[in-house]
């Protein structure tokens, strides 16, 4: 199989979540089954058939997590430098707006926009790859074509 890269914030923050479903979740959803399970009849049992398909949720999330890490390549942006490349974090400022925005160029499993989280798949992060300080950009989004401009490149 296909290894998947990650910062080690990626990795760690993905096994703290594997570590809670299964040290907290896992056990709660059991009691909770539990505890529904005296109640009677479990065909009308609400709480019951909810506690299952919480922990049919869980189960599933812990399974995703386990393949996630079990592929896990992960990449120290401190060892590299250069034009950017995974784990580059990069100031941009949008052409057309002079709004500057900050990415950090990681793996599909970590990305999160809104933290500045730019996935490695995205049309922005391919854009960027290979790129150096004071290149420009085209970006064809959704929304219609974007240009930035890199201001600079950092290894974090």
């Amino acid at each position: 199989m296909e290894k998947i890269p990650m910062t080690r914030a990626g990795a760690t923050a993905l096994e703290a979540e594997l570590k809670t479903l299964k040290s907290v979740e896992r056990p709660s959803v059991i009691r909770a089954i539990a505890e529904a399970r005296e109640h009677g009849d479990l065909s009308e049992n609400a709480e019951y058939h909810a506690a299952r398909e919480k922990q049919s949720f869980i189960e599933g999330r812990i399974k995703e997590l386990e393949g996630l890490l079990s592929l896990a390549e992960v990449i120290d942006p401190t060892k590299l430098s250069g034009a950017i490349k995974f784990g580059a974090t990069v100031d941009l400022v949008d052409e057309d707006t002079d709004e500057e925005k900050t990415f950090q160029i990681v793996g599909e499993a970590e990305a999160d926009i809104e933290k500045g989280l730019l996935n490695i798949r995205s049309p922005l992060a391919r854009a960027l790859i290979g790129k150096d300080e004071g290149d420009s950009v085209e970006v064809k989004t959704p929304g219609g074509e974007k240009c930035y401009e890199i201001l600079s490149i950092r290894y974090v």
